[in-house]
């Protein structure tokens, strides 16, 4: 059945454009649909209803602006099942990891909804004070990502409109259907201009980040893309959040149980075919326990079920596109001119994007598969007896994004965290994001912070009055 034709929203009104966008499916590598492929026309239309509905939105108190954002996450919950298979069509996921999405990022906004930001009030003398207000910083351009395109964009969407800004939002060429199909259903009572959604192909970006209408870029991506990202928005100063990529490590120590923990590295290294920011990218396994510890994961490779995620019974979607594939291909072939040891799953045969789960057995430190980000289904297994060697040799990275331990002895663990460079780590688990909580990348995985109060404040820029007699 065909999709149905989705209309960019721009001051509150279905806007097509010129040119058409294809959406190819990833589980077959065909074009099944089309959207507007937006151009400099389409661009300034949105900045200027962004910025004419700026100053409205702006003066709006706190709870009629959450009340809007909670009701966009309740549009979205409402209409999940819809967004879930046009989620699962052109991002590839399966179908039951589409809707935890959905829900996700109807969450992320209910939730957001709820944070405040009170005046601070501070006494300098008697009759004399100061008052900092969180005030909107005006028009926001945000930009999403192709592996998580609603949840990500849900995590720019609450804090700006909460603090009082407009948004124009750009998706992913790659993954642009679900959000402007959440576009359509939440304009009618969004206020013309407050959230714009467009679509475009790779041309769009860099108009959207040199466009001297928005005053704060918020950009979710690959490191290499967020450097000429901050280089575009220099010109005119524009506040930045980027988040960016990154070479996150497990560390493995020896006292854990190995089937349990086995599982759940597996899943923090291969959810959504590993195509996370904050998937484990390579995972230091303790020496004593190196060989069971590979013997367990590669068992839960072999059982898992790659394939269309439209299918009853798939744990793991293809890659989104073939730009990723042909990458993930690359590594796979450099690995194997250096007759690398390498246990992989099954894929199905077709046309599809197909990868196998993989794990590249104790490759050296200096190889690509360790040094680089993968961001996809391919795990190196590294082997470790020293404490203090792995943690050197975790912390050799550009990247500072997010890391996992795993131990029983919790006191242990975090006093291995508090070594660890990074924004993020977690003991004995992976993902646990939180709306409340702040979530920001060190080193050259990121640049401010998304989520939490934090997150909130990212959107503001303080106001100070000094009050005199």
């Amino acid at each position: 059945m065909p999709e149905p034709e989705l209309t960019m929203t721009i001051g509150g009104e279905p806007v097509i454009a010129k040119s058409l966008l294809e959406v190819r499916n990833p589980a077959t590598g065909m074009v099944f649909a089309t959207v507007p492929d937006a151009g400099h026309t389409e661009l300034n239309a949105a900045v200027i209803a962004a910025r004419d509905a700026s100053k409205a939105w702006s003066r709006k108190t706190w709870p009629e602006r959450a009340s809007i954002v909670t009701r966009i996450g309740e549009t979205v919950a409402h209409h999940a099942a819809e967004l879930a298979a046009m989620l699962t069509r052109e991002q590839g996921k399966p179908a039951d990891q589409a809707m935890t999405e959905i829900m996700t990022a109807a969450h992320w906004l209910r939730s957001t909804a709820t944070l405040t930001l009170p005046d601070r009030e501070t006494e300098m003398a008697p009759g004399r004070h100061h008052i900092t207000r969180y005030v909107a910083i005006g028009v926001v351009a945000a930009i999403s990502p192709w592996n998580f395109p609603v949840a990500l964009s849900a995590f720019k969407i609450g804090p700006a409109l909460l603090a009082g800004n407009t948004m124009v939002l750009k998706p992913s060429p790659f993954t642009p259907m679900t959000m402007l199909r959440i576009g359509e259903l939440v304009r009618d009572f969004v206020p013309a201009g407050v959230l714009n959604i467009i679509s475009g192909g790779d041309a769009l970006g860099p108009l959207m980040t040199a466009h001297p209408g928005f005053d704060k870029v918020s950009f979710t991506g690959s490191t290499s893309t967020g450097k000429r990202v901050m280089a575009a928005a220099a010109s005119s100063l524009k506040s930045l959040t980027l988040e960016l990529g990154g070479n996150d490590a497990a560390i493995v120590l020896p006292d854990v149980p190995v089937e349990e923990t086995a599982q759940k590295v597996f899943h923090s290294a291969f959810a959504n075919s590993g195509q996370i920011c904050i998937a484990t990218k390579r995972a230091y396994i303790h020496e004593d326990i190196y060989d069971e510890f590979r013997d367990a994961l590669a068992r839960i490779v072999k059982d898992a079920n790659v394939g269309d995620g439209s299918e009853t019974g798939i744990t793991h979607g293809p890659i989104q596109n073939r730009r990723q594939f042909d990458r993930l291909n690359d590594l796979i072939s450099d690995c194997e001119s250096n007759s690398f040891t390498l246990i992989r799953g099954t894929v199905p045969c077709g046309t599809g994007y197909f990868m196998p789960l993989t794990l590249v057995d104790n490759p050296p430190e200096t190889s690509r598969i360790v040094q680089e980000e993968q961001f996809g289904p391919i795990l190196p297994l590294i082997r470790f007896r020293d404490v203090d060697d792995v943690v050197a040799r975790v912390n050799h990275s550009d990247f500072g994004l997010a890391g996992t331990i795993w131990s029983t002895d919790i006191d242990v663990a975090l006093k291995l965290a508090d070594q660890i460079e990074t924004g993020n780590i977690w003991i004995n688990e992976a993902f646990a994001l939180s709306p409340f909580a702040s979530f920001a990348g060190h080193k050259q995985s990121g640049l401010g912070v998304e989520n939490g109060i934090e997150g909130l404040m990212a959107y503001t820029k303080p106001k100070t009055y000094f009050v005199g007699r």
